[in-house]
């Protein structure tokens, strides 16, 4: 067997020295909205704590929801209808998503009063999505304080029942709650 050969001809001769005009590289960066969202959320912590003498416990008109394994603390007072979570503006806290924000707002939207009431909630556990359910329960809930006449409008949206879905525990010999392990004949 003979060996084969290709010529190739180059164009350019291959050099392996560096180029002689390299060209810094310059980086600039500002920092600028760091400082303001920490202004914005002391801002907001000191109107809550004005609003709110002797905390969240002190207040009367409170609901508290759950769902999965979120709970939150509702306290209501007549305002403008502003919504604060843990200190943040409700859209910030639930990333902008409009579907969160809806059940969050659903309990005083079914009664008329967006613009009525102040919210405010302490929420924690689970995930921003049962936090927002629980948001829902927890204004629902609050409403009732406020009158006993809202019973009838939120219990038939169905804001007055509790989501007792929770995730089913893992079973041992199971990859999840359910899921066996693949059947293997042999």
């Amino acid at each position: 067997p003979k060996s084969q050969t290709l010529p190739i001809a180059r164009a350019k001769p291959l050099s392996l020295t560096r180029p002689s005009t390299v060209k810094p590289l310059v980086i600039t960066a500002t920092a600028a909205t760091a400082p303001v969202e920490a202004a914005e959320t002391a801002d907001l912590e000191k109107f809550v704590k004005s609003r709110l003498p002797g905390g969240f416990a002190a207040q009367t008109v409170i609901g508290t929801g759950r769902r999965k394994c979120a709970i939150a603390r509702v306290v209501l007072q007549e305002g403008t209808g502003k919504f604060i979570i843990n200190y943040r503006d409700a859209k910030e806290y639930l990333q902008g998503n409009p579907l969160w924000l809806q059940y969050v707002k659903t309990p005083l939207a079914t009664l008329g009063y967006e613009t009525n009431y102040d919210v405010f909630v302490k929420a924690h556990g689970g995930g921003l999505s049962g936090q927002a359910q629980a948001i829902s329960l927890g204004v629902a809930r609050a409403l009732l304080k406020v009158s006993a006449s809202h019973r009838a409008p939120l219990k038939q949206e169905g804001l007055l029942t509790r989501d007792s879905r929770v995730v089913e525990r893992k079973k041992p010999g199971l990859k999840k709650a359910r899921k066996a392990p693949q059947f293997s004949k042999r």
